[in-house]
């Protein structure tokens, strides 16, 4: 079956400003004019390896379309909605609600075209024209919860994708996994009290937001036992993380029973990103991402589509998102790693007993899950 691919030009044109990285440009407190880190490079400098590599000719390329106001109405409340595209309007944008995500002029529209990005591959997906997807949209979601945007995030792309699989094509449990560096709060908070989406998160200890994604936040009311968080400590690196897939991720997986697997494919755990400090390689996130290709094979029928999340080095996020594709697609490019050699014995470092007690923390709720009733849909 093949792999769908979404990208838009206007993905790019999200504008989020002069930040001086995080922070408003403010010459008047020292805060000087610079790049937001949240821009288009990294994401414009992904595509193009992906076309250079040959990958792009071997994938089914999806157009997306912009989500409409029903489709995020499932998700967010009409006064968050709203908001964005008052923000929107402004002719020099606003922010997203927290006072750290710009929205710009325009940004709107672009926001539901990369919440409908995820939409046009979930109906690929649930048609039976691709089996695998990747959506490298722009601006990310994972953060935004039902009535306010934060951490760059406008809109909650993967949940309103989740949201649609559920409504419109049956598809009754949705697991989404997060590997973003951060915690993907927004996720968690819009699904915590429904036991039809299991939400699993890894990433750095008390990064982003903060005090937010312990282990001890697991769902609440008919959702309780349905959050998974691994709050990993930070400098943890390839070890950690792949122990933290083989005992609690895939175990989780396979008692929740999912008919669709959803990736929060943040790589901003990789060892260049300055927004994180965990030491990821582009090995780590091909040995992660083949172990859920091989869950979604026995599970879901293969059914796994991934969405662009954090990555904010322009230099190494465009060979983890590839490596991530290339296991997504079953293919080897003529691409290599060109960084290999220098972060080689970063995946030496040996899983470290403190690490091991937050693994085994998270792996304990495993049997929390309730496994589905009934047969996974076909």
């Amino acid at each position: 079956m093949a792999t769908g691919y979404v990208f838009h030009p206007e993905y790019l044109w999200h504008d989020t400003g002069t930040s001086a990285g995080v922070l408003p440009a403010d010459p008047t407190a020292g805060v000087q004019p610079a790049v937001h880190i949240e821009n288009p490079e990294a994401k414009r400098r992904t595509h193009e390896l992906i076309h250079l590599s040959g990958l792009l000719a071997e994938l089914l390329v999806v157009e997306p379309r912009r989500a409409t106001m029903t489709e995020l109405l499932r998700v967010h409340t009409p006064a968050h909605v709203q908001h964005i595209r008052a923000q929107s309007d402004l002719r020099g944008g606003g922010d997203a609600g927290d006072g750290f995500s710009p929205v710009g002029h325009g940004s709107y529209d672009i926001a539901r075209l990369a919440a409908g990005g995820l939409l046009a591959l979930v109906t690929a997906v649930a048609d039976g024209d691709i089996t695998t997807g990747y959506a490298l949209t722009r601006p990310p979601g994972h953060h935004a919860t039902a009535d306010t945007g934060m951490g760059f995030c406008l809109f909650n792309n993967l949940a309103i994708a989740a949201r649609h699989a559920r409504t419109v094509h049956g598809l009754a449990r949705i697991a989404i996994v997060d590997w973003d560096a951060h915690h993907g709060n927004g996720t968690q908070t819009i699904f915590y009290a429904d036991p039809t989406v299991l939400t699993i998160s890894l990433h750095q200890a008390n990064c982003f937001p903060p005090d937010s994604g312990w282990t001890h936040e697991n769902g609440t009311a008919q959702g309780a036992g349905h959050a998974l968080n691994v709050p990993l400590p930070p400098g943890s690196g390839h070890a950690a993380y792949l122990q933290t897939m083989h005992q609690v991720v895939i175990p989780a997986l396979d008692r929740f029973g999912p008919d669709l697997i959803l990736l929060a494919n943040g790589v901003d755990a990789n060892v260049f990103d300055p927004m994180a400090r965990q030491m990821l390689t582009t090995a780590t996130y091909r040995q992660m991402t083949r172990l859920l290709v091989d869950a979604a094979d026995r599970l879901c029928h293969g059914r796994l589509i991934a969405a662009h999340e954090g990555g904010y080095s322009p230099f190494y996020t465009p060979y983890c998102v590839l490596a991530v594709l290339e296991e997504l697609t079953g293919t080897t490019t003529r691409i290599t790693d060109p960084y290999a050699t220098i972060v080689a014995a970063y995946t030496s470092e040996p899983l470290q007993p403190h690490q091991q007690d937050v693994i085994d923390a998270a792996a304990d709720l495993v049997p929390r899950i309730t496994a589905p009733a009934t047969t996974p849909t076909p």
